[in-house]
């Protein structure tokens, strides 16, 4: 079981951007003090949902201030990025970090991010699997061109190359693990072709989730990829933790919390094309995430990671772990975390 924590960076009602940064920070640097495993960072833009617009940037602050723990992106949304401009910066954190980054990619939502950096809702709704399988040559192959409908460039040497890493981990050779985050069957049956893990939201239950696991191995061995690698690839969920003496108690510290800010954040985005979205209840939301996830006692919280695994197969998680919005608050939920609930797991 590999437990790590999931990041936004959320700035809470009443709370600066340099607050909710600050507390990013510092949950990263207690997750590897706790013997957590991986560090997923989100990125958002013109949003207090989350304020890190640069999950990358983030991303290798944290490599620097840590020595074992891995850190991702979670994810770099590629629709308002250049896939070669990524794919040079994940090597580099590749590269530099000893193999300690994990790069995932989203389609990101139809955000008035599209119409500030360029990429327009073209990029959006169909331009995901170019730029993925751009991004993926970079990573993968000396030298590439752009022959896209979006890219279009002559051949052109990669450097640094992502799969030069000096290493005895031979995985580490083969360049940054990259996860693809999904939300429909196009995209899972995307990431299958091309054997790429998946990142599940944490508003899908157990059996949503395993039947994308079904729908991948289904489009993975349909591509041809070997059993072998089929079962290799490790996919992961996303929730929220919030550990607690008692089960109200620790539900009752996000239901305080967490509505506030899905409030103001989820208000704040502005579609580019002036569509209507229709937004979650939140406090219905945040309920509705508590009985889900682990939030609770040490025990019951390890309870739920394990039942999710055997129904599901995921054995990777990424937990959001700011929800009660208190820095002190989510420093304790962190190393609680990793002291009194993954020895449970392992």
């Amino acid at each position: 079981m590999r437990v790590g924590t999931f990041v936004l960076a959320a700035q809470f009602p009443g709370q600066g951007q340099g607050e909710a940064l600050h507390r990013a920070v510092r949950s990263a640097e207690v997750a590897e003090e706790s013997g957590l495993d991986t560090v997923w960072l989100a990125e958002h833009h013109f949003v207090p949902y989350g304020v890190c617009p640069s999950a990358v940037t983030l991303a290798a602050l944290l490599l620097g201030r840590t020595r074992r723990i891995r850190v991702g992106t979670a994810v770099s949304v590629l629709p308002v990025q250049h896939p070669v401009a990524l794919g040079e910066q994940a090597a580099l954190l590749h590269l530099t970090s000893g193999g300690r980054f994990s790069l995932g990619v989203g389609r990101g939502g139809p955000w008035v991010d599209l119409e500030v950096f360029g990429g327009g809702l073209e990029a959006y709704e169909k331009g995901f699997p170019e730029s993925l399988g751009l991004l993926l040559d970079w990573l993968r192959k000396p030298r590439v061109a752009g022959r896209g409908e979006r890219f279009a460039f002559r051949e052109v040497a990669v450097v640094p190359r992502a799969d030069e890493l000096l290493t005895d981990d031979p995985r580490g050779s083969e360049g940054p693990e990259v996860v693809v985050a999904c939300t429909s069957p196009k995209s899972v049956r995307l990431a299958g072709e091309k054997a790429l893990p998946m990142l599940l939201g944490m508003h899908c239950g157990d059996e949503d989730k395993a039947e994308m696991v079904a729908l991948w191995r289904t489009a993975a061995r349909a591509a041809g990829h070997p059993p072998a690698t089929v079962e290799r690839v490790g996919h992961v969920s996303a929730g929220v933790a919030q550990i607690g003496d008692r089960a109200d108690e620790a539900a009752e510290t996000l239901v305080k919390a967490m509505p506030g800010w899905l409030r103001q954040g989820l208000d704040a985005h502005v579609t580019v094309d002036g569509r209507h979205r229709v937004m979650r209840d939140p406090v219905a939301y945040t309920e509705l995430l508590c009985g889900m996830h682990p939030v609770g006692p040490p025990a019951l919280a390890a309870d739920r990671l394990a039942a999710t695994a055997e129904r599901t197969g995921i054995t990777r998680f990424a937990l959001l772990v700011e929800g009660s919005g208190d820095l002190a608050a989510t420093e304790e939920n962190v190393r609680r975390l990793g002291t009194e609930v993954l020895p449970l797991l392992n």
